[in-house]
Order: C-alpha cells, then sequence, then structure tokens
C-alpha cells in the first residue's frame, strides 16, 4: 500500500498516515516506523531528479564521500535532503551492485560506475536538459 502510494505521488504523504494504519489495522506509529525505517520511502517530495549515492565500502574506498561533498557544496543537496530549487534530491543507498565500477550512484533510477565529480556535474547537467527538452522520463 506504502509502495503504491509513493508510486503514485512521489512520496507518503504525513496525511495519509492515519488512512494506512486503519486499512492495515495497525497503529499510525507502526506506520511512521516502517516509513521512516526503509530508505526507499519518502515522507515529502522529491526534487525533480533523484541522485543515490552509494555507500558500501569499495563505493567508500573509491572516493563516494568525496561525491557526496561535492553536491552538497555545488549542487546544494546534502544526503537526505533536497535542494532549495526543487531540482535534486540526495539519497544513500547501501550497493548498487556495480563494486568493480566504484563509485557508483544512481540517478532518476540509471545506474551509473567510475563516477567523478565531473562525469557527476555532466550526469545532472543531462538530466536537467532532457527534462527542460522533454526527453527525459
Amino acid at each position: 500500500m506504502m509502495h503504491a502510494i509513493q508510486e503514485e505521488l512521489g512520496f507518503v504523504p504525513h496525511e495519509a498516515m492515519q488512512r494506512i494504519a486503519d486499512a492495515l489495522n495497525w497503529s499510525r506509529a507502526d506506520v511512521h516506523g516502517v516509513l521512516t525505517y526503509y530508505h526507499d520511502f519518502r515522507t515529502a517530495p522529491p526534487g525533480c531528479h533523484v541522485l543515490k549515492l552509494c555507500r558500501a565500502e569499495s563505493c567508500q574506498a573509491m572516493g563516494s564521500e568525496q561525491l557526496e561533498a561535492h553536491v552538497a557544496n555545488k549542487h546544494g543537496a546534502a544526503m537526505g535532503e533536497t535542494s532549495a530549487d526543487g531540482e535534486l534530491t540526495v539519497e544513500p543507498i547501501y550497493c548498487l551492485g556495480n563494486c568493480a565500477l566504484s563509485p557508483a550512484v544512481q540517478l532518476d533510477g540509471k545506474v551509473h560506475g567510475r563516477v567523478s565529480s565531473q562525469r557527476l556535474d555532466a550526469l545532472l547537467l543531462q538530466a536537467k536538459e532532457q527534462k527542460t527538452n522533454g526527453t527525459g522520463s
């Protein structure tokens, strides 16, 4: 049920928690616990683009922490936040299964490997241009 709501809206609004709880015969606290425990659930709308930075050991060893700092400094979105302009949401992910090509990211559902700060900037620019031109998903 929560997946379906998030698929439709992009997040699970706080206002829906009581209805979900009633439908599942759960407490509101149970619903809140599920929504806040699992990283894939959001309780606020995401940015136009969602960037998931891998935090697994291989990606950390190959520079994912530097990518995280770069995104925060250059694009204004720290881990777990959305940029002020609403363009970018940055989320952690704990293995994309792309360890041989670390550091890896997932941008709008597509996995990219061997991502440097420069490549990440290019990917973000490309995603923004695709949306502007109406060719993005």
